[in-house]
């Protein structure tokens, strides 16, 4: 008799939680070097985390800065297709920041988890660049550019700004800012609260979870334990990395890659 319960035991199929790991900037990747998350980079992943047997939920386990306002829609759209399709509840885990795209991510959750040290938020559009006009023309530098069209050289870094380039990215800035605040309303809804919360301001943990932007503070396995019991079996999806690193030489796209992310973290302070 005992032989048998143990039997059943051992046959008794436990929930499982496909866990995504969503680490790094966000941009357009891809290449033998490519550090960032990207809709393609990330495609074949999220699709093997869906595809789990004995699916109970998916955990999406996110650490990100933000970066390419289009990968971050397209990777978030990408969850919540499939989410549909299976019918499976998402849930969200902020670990050191989910900033502008990497709060877009978060909600592809339908609830969304941080630590009490998370930065949560930045619901904004930023575009930053540098003018050397001035310097090259110190060295005696002419520069030539010539176009088929007159706004094809919009902002070149190495001309006069113009007042009309200017407003003409503030408005693209505009278009993209509205989307991004329509994806948190869409997401979040009534739990959002009724302030303006989306000038770029950031928040860290519990102060996140008093404006709505995320449902509490939790970590995921003692969350999903929770909710799943204690059976709960995980099954981990993360993007491999490129091929250079794996074999310890990292190509030049790569170190590019890595300098232009570190700024990007270095602007949250880690």
């Amino acid at each position: 008799m005992k032989l048998v319960q143990l039997f059943r035991k051992r046959m008794k199929r436990k929930p499982v939680v496909a866990v995504i790991r969503l680490h790094g900037a966000i941009g357009t990747g891809g290449g033998i070097g490519g550090r960032t998350l990207s809709d393609v980079g990330t495609a074949q992943l999220i699709e093997r985390a869906f595809a789990s047997k004995r699916l109970s939920a998916v955990a999406l386990s996110i650490n990100s800065p933000g970066g390419s306002p289009a990968q971050s829609a397209l990777i978030a759209a990408r969850i919540r297709r499939l989410a549909a399709e299976k019918d499976v509840p998402v849930y969200a885990f902020c670990e050191d920041v989910a900033a502008s795209g990497g709060y877009w991510l978060a909600t592809a959750g339908d609830e969304i988890f941080a630590d009490d040290n998370s930065i949560i938020g930045s619901i904004g559009v930023i575009s930053a660049s540098f003018g050397f006009q001035e310097l090259i023309a110190r060295h005696g530098i002419e520069r030539r550019v010539y176009t088929a069209g007159e706004d094809k050289s919009m902002l070149d870094p190495f001309r006069p700004e113009r007042a009309e380039d200017i407003e003409r990215l503030k408005s693209l800035q505009r278009d993209i800012h509205d989307n991004f605040i329509a994806q948190v309303k869409g997401r979040r809804g009534a739990r959002l609260a009724d302030r303006d919360l989306f000038t770029g301001e950031v928040w860290v943990g519990a102060r996140a979870q008093e404006v709505g932007l995320i449902d509490g503070v939790a970590h995921l396995v003692p969350k999903m334990k929770e909710v799943f019991g204690k059976d709960v079996a995980f099954r981990v999806s993360s993007p491999r990395r490129p091929l250079l690193s794996r074999l310890g030489a990292p190509g030049v796209s790569d170190l590019l890659a890595a300098v232009e992310e570190r700024g990007q973290w270095q602007r949250w302070g880690l």
